[in-house]
């Protein structure tokens, strides 16, 4: 779907965008306020997953992360829903923007260190607005799965409605054709009351 290139799109830019900005202002390890203590840039850079998990492993995530892309590519001509072409926007553009780095940065090709800058007392770990993008469409993954609606935008209730209301349908249509035929079984009577048999 459209929206899903589209969310993907503006993920992965805006993403970018923000990062080279911080590389381009801000020294690592400097932080700024600017929420006061609810939120704060803070620049490093970061080896591992999301939120600096498993730093170390660079190489690997950028594996798992080519993976997952091309898995998301290649499922996305199934997605008929406005919500999950969001919500898989949203994931291939974090995935993107986190891949980039790895990819193209420091200190190497697939073992370059993603650019996190954000940080909130919440949380322990520093992330970046593509880490926020993956954490969103988890979150929309969950709220969709648990209000079951399919790729398709269906909900399993609002499918059996549908049937049932087909059922009914053509029940209906049944019943109204045996009530014409029993209207036309008095006139056939009448008819052979006054055509006797000889």
């Amino acid at each position: 779907m459209a929206i899903l290139a589209v969310v993907a799109l503006c993920v992965y830019l805006v993403d970018q965008i923000a990062k080279v900005l911080v590389v381009s202002n801000l020294y690592e390890g400097q932080q700024v306020e600017v929420l006061g203590q609810l939120l704060k840039f803070h620049f490093v850079k970061n080896p591992g997953a999301a939120f600096s998990i498993g730093s170390g492993s660079t190489w690997i995530f950028s594996i798992v992360g080519v993976g997952v892309l091309g898995f998301v590519i290649w499922y996305a001509p199934r997605i008929r829903s406005m919500a999950w072409a969001v919500l898989f926007g949203l994931l291939l553009g974090g995935l993107l923007g986190n891949l980039t780095d790895r990819l193209f940065r420091e200190p190497g090709f697939g073992v370059g260190h993603v650019v996190d800058f954000l940080q909130i007392p919440l949380l322990p770990a520093i992330f970046n607005l593509a880490d926020v993008a993956i954490v969103s469409s988890m979150v929309l993954f969950l709220i969709l799965t648990l209000r079951g609606i399919g790729l398709d935008g269906r909900q399993p209730a609002a499918e059996t409605e549908d049937a049932a209301e087909t059922e009914d349908a053509a029940e209906t249509e049944d019943g109204a054709e045996v009530a014409v035929a029993d209207d036309a079984d008095p006139v056939d009577e009448a008819h052979e009351h006054k055509n006797p048999q000889s």
